[in-house]
């Protein structure tokens, strides 16, 4: 977990990890959630729907945003403020994940970064993205 202070931010910085899309993620997030949209849960319904699988709930996809800013980018020290996410291409079971972070403005007064954020997956295609605001500690 990297610890960054928001004195140690600049912008320009990145980072970034990988993940793996699992059926024990969706199980997971189904019982947390309740979300038994059939899109999700039945591979029949989702390709009458057009898609190659059941589709990855996209605030599973979208959670990986939370990750980025309390482990990666700036870390320990971070208190999300709000997310602006598109969803850009539906994400399957199975997808390798990118997840990266760039610091696009500093803002000295509140001590908060706005990080703009994108999905990849392993095609290198961008499946969702965001606008984050993440206020950190200064020690």
């Amino acid at each position: 977990m990297n610890e960054y202070l928001f004195s140690n931010i600049e912008t320009g910085m990145e980072e970034s990890f990988n993940t793996l899309i699992t059926e024990d993620f969706m199980n997971s997030f189904r019982n947390i959630t309740k979300d038994t949209n059939p899109l999700h849960l039945d591979e029949d319904f989702a390709k009458s729907k057009g898609h190659k699988d059941k589709v990855v709930f996209g605030m599973l996809t979208a959670s990986f945003f939370s990750t980025l800013a309390g482990v990666y980018m700036p870390g320990k020290h971070s208190l999300i403020h709000s997310v602006d996410t598109k969803f850009l291409k539906p994400v399957y079971i199975g997808d390798e994940l990118t997840i990266t972070g760039k610091v696009k403005e500093k803002n000295d007064l509140f001590h908060f970064i706005v990080i703009s954020a994108v999905i990849k997956n392993q095609h290198n295609e961008k499946v969702c993205k965001a606008i984050m605001k993440v206020g950190i500690d200064n020690g």
